[in-house]
């Protein structure tokens, strides 16, 4: 454990030096089945591990986020995940907001990719999520142009990367995302294993369930990149 991740004395939470502005994130993609939410729930969990102070932005439908948070209630697992339903309006917000959005939704991923700081793209080693994602981007430049403001950073991910470390899947797509104007792809990826399918049966983070496991080293080095 790094020095900046030990935990403060008598709190169970972690410090971080040079900590970052608060934030509101999207984590979003035009195609299904890229396991974001799996990636919202780790990643406000690890910000919560580090101190920080967490809304999580469940809009969509399945309601998927709601429910382990539910079961961390359920089971007075500490830290509690706060859940809501609705955007943030234009009055300050406190702390990091994490959004889950799907494409069912169109209203709710337009009204967030309006007003966010950051979009982040989780991509599933596959030609149809290139495809996705290059629509996607136009989708968040046509509407960032209508509310005139700026194009937020766009970051982008493998997420359920084949675990071979010479995958030729995993290669070309990190080949694709880097052709793609406006967006910048991520180091880090999460490999397909158990332990992130597991975190949201049990509702715990992968770094809770196996703090010593790839996974929550995985998790710990994307977490990094993205609030950098």
């Amino acid at each position: 454990m790094d020095e900046t991740d030990a935990p403060a004395a008598g709190t169970g939470r972690k410090l971080t030096q040079g900590k970052p502005a608060k934030m509101l994130t999207l984590f979003a993609n035009f195609k299904g089945g890229t396991g974001k939410s799996t990636v919202v729930f780790n990643m406000a969990m690890w910000r919560l591990a580090q101190g920080e102070e967490v809304t999580v932005c469940d809009l969509d439908p399945q309601r998927t986020l709601s429910d382990v948070a539910q079961i961390r209630d359920e089971y007075q697992m500490q830290p509690a995940l706060r859940v809501v339903h609705k955007l943030p309006g234009r009055a300050p917000r406190k702390g990091d907001w994490l959004i889950d959005v799907g494409t069912s939704d169109m209203e709710a991923l337009r009204g967030a990719v309006r007003m966010v700081d950051q979009v982040v793209v989780p991509v599933t080693p596959s030609q149809a999520d290139i495809w996705a994602t290059q629509h996607f981007l136009g989708i968040v430049a046509g509407e960032r142009k209508k509310a005139r403001k700026k194009i937020p950073a766009m970051k982008a991910f493998i997420n359920r990367a084949d675990p071979h470390p010479r995958s030729r899947e995993n290669a070309e797509t990190m080949d694709a995302l880097k052709m793609l104007d406006g967006l910048t792809p991520l180091k880090a990826r999460l490999v397909q294993r158990l332990a992130f399918r597991r975190s949201f049966s049990e509702g715990m983070a992968v770094f809770e369930l196996e703090p010593s496991s790839k996974a929550a080293a995985e998790l710990k080095t994307l977490a990094r990149e993205i609030y950098a």
